[in-house]
């Protein structure tokens, strides 16, 4: 497994105390930095994970010392369109009870088990970030790289955190609605659309079963959202590559990226690694994706024939 040393700033931080602040850290933090910094003031940690029946066992069955319990599910919208933005009123809540305040360093906890799997971390990262908490990093790596470099767990319920007074007003510097897609594939606002879904998506040959149709967004080009991972550890993403890849995939700010999957989870990987890794200013993510676009009537590119529809449904491809 290839190791990464600490940024010079982070390095700064551990060599002054384990106090982290905004400019100390992330958007990626790795375990053992992570540890060092648990010591108060501790960063809060939010595990985001969630058992196969949506319950707490996950969490329990160990977890990084001091972590809070918040399942990705309190930061995603209803089941027939996941990617929907949670209103202002439900989120305040929700960042209120998880004791989440705008300048405390806040870390995200997913489990690592995959680039897949790293989606759920970006998503929460993006949502809070829109919320404006100032001081965020994703564990990279995830419980699983915590677990690898044998650090320490805690089990059992989650403490209950100090409610805070967090007052939610939704940025839209990051965010892509519907009406702003409408502009680009119209022609009348800038804007390059990027799939981050894999490649059969893009093309038409697979589905989210919350999609009314197969396809793409019309003129979108593939970014595949795993191809930011390490090769060798799937559930690593390699920072020092992000600026390459934008680079070769002829991404900068000029090109007012905005990334989009099935449902705004793919596709919040595409952001991060654009925005927060590579540095591009503009970066944009459409939340509601295909689900959210082809559910309210819009047309799609890439859409299969009859015959090939057929036959792709025999296939058990949707």
């Amino acid at each position: 497994m290839t190791r990464h040393a600490p940024s010079a700033a982070f390095a700064l931080a551990i060599l002054a105390g384990p106090a982290l602040s905004a400019p100390d850290f992330g958007p990626l933090i790795e375990p053992r930095e992570l540890a060092d910094a648990l010591d108060a003031p501790a960063p809060l940690v939010l595990d985001i994970r969630t058992g196969p029946d949506g319950a707490a066992p996950v969490f329990e069955a160990g977890h990084v010392p001091g972590a809070i319990s918040a399942p990705y599910g309190l930061f995603r919208g209803p089941a027939e369109n996941p990617g929907q933005l949670i209103p202002e009123d439900r989120l305040t809540e929700v960042l209120r009870s998880l004791g989440v305040t705008r300048d405390r360093p806040t870390v995200i906890v997913h489990q690592g088990s995959g680039d897949s799997d790293f989606g759920a971390a970006a998503r929460v990262y993006w949502t809070l970030k829109s919320s404006g908490v100032s001081a965020l990093a994703i564990l990279n790596g995830g419980m699983t790289g915590w677990n690898a470099a044998g650090l320490r767990v805690e089990t059992g319920p989650a403490l209950a955190p100090a409610p805070s007074d967090i007052e939610v007003s939704f940025s839209h510097d990051w965010l892509a609605t519907t009406e702003d897609v409408e502009a680009i594939v119209a022609g009348k606002a800038g804007g390059t659309l990027i799939d981050a879904r894999p490649e059969p998506f893009w093309a038409g040959n697979a589905k989210h079963p919350a999609a009314f149709r197969p396809g793409t967004l019309p003129q979108s080009r593939p970014l595949p959202h795993s191809g930011w991972f390490e090769a060798d550890d799937p559930a690593r993403i390699a920072p020092e590559a992000a600026a390459g890849l934008a680079a070769a995939n002829h991404l900068g700010a000029d090109d007012a990226p905005v990334s989009f999957c099935n449902t705004g989870h793919w596709a919040a990987t595409n952001w991060f690694a654009l925005s927060e890794l590579a540095g591009i200013e503009g970066v944009r993510l459409y939340p509601e994706s295909m689900v959210g676009w082809t559910r309210s009537g819009h047309e799609a590119a890439n859409v299969p024939g009859p015959l090939r529809n057929l036959w792709n449904r025999l296939r058990g491809r949707y």
